[in-house]
């Protein structure tokens, strides 16, 4: 049975129904609809915590989505699960290639940094100054470039950019 169709609660089954709606009268071929429902029912999996459910339904939906934009935001939410469940080296290489696809996805930007940050503060915990030091250089650099694109979001990392003097004066133009 499709995830579609084990939402149980009212909210899902009203997004099901506009979304399959939707569907129908959007002007898509068969295979990027056929996208469309991987992609969605991945989206449902990751939000339930199902996360090998939703790799499994992003894959297929890579196998026919053909859209850069849509794979960049496919490869991006495949990198969340990898980052939450502590793989940070493969979360890393997907929302890089999300970034190959779609280069304006801030999110992917920030989550990169964040986990440069994260691996950086391990460093210095286990006695390497400098290594924290370069993996800290690795954020700011994607933290200023994520704070480009979306000059209002990222306000903790705006301020950690500041008071570590790696923020640009040049960081909003």
């Amino acid at each position: 049975m499709p995830r579609t169709q084990k939402n149980d609660n009212f909210i899902d089954k009203s997004f099901t129904v506009m979304a399959d709606l939707i569907l129908k009268i959007l002007p898509a071929n068969k295979k990027a609809k056929e996208a469309f429902v991987y992609y969605r029912d991945g989206m449902s999996a990751q939000s339930e915590g199902e996360y090998a459910e939703a790799l499994d339904n992003y894959r297929q939906a890579l196998e026919l989505e053909d859209d850069s934009l849509d794979r960049g935001y496919i490869l991006y939410n495949m990198g969340l699960i990898y980052a939450s469940n502590g793989e940070h080296e493969k979360a890393l290489e997907l929302y890089h290639q999300a970034l190959e696809y779609n280069p304006r996805l801030p999110q992917a930007l920030n989550n990169i940094a964040v986990i440069y940050h994260y691996l950086g503060e391990k460093a210095k915990e286990a006695g390497d100054e400098d290594g924290g030091e370069a993996l800290f250089d690795k954020a700011a650099d994607y933290w200023i470039r994520a704070i480009r694109l979306a000059p209002n979001n990222y306000i903790e990392a705006q301020n950690w950019l500041k008071t570590t003097g790696r923020m640009q004066i040049d960081v909003f133009f």
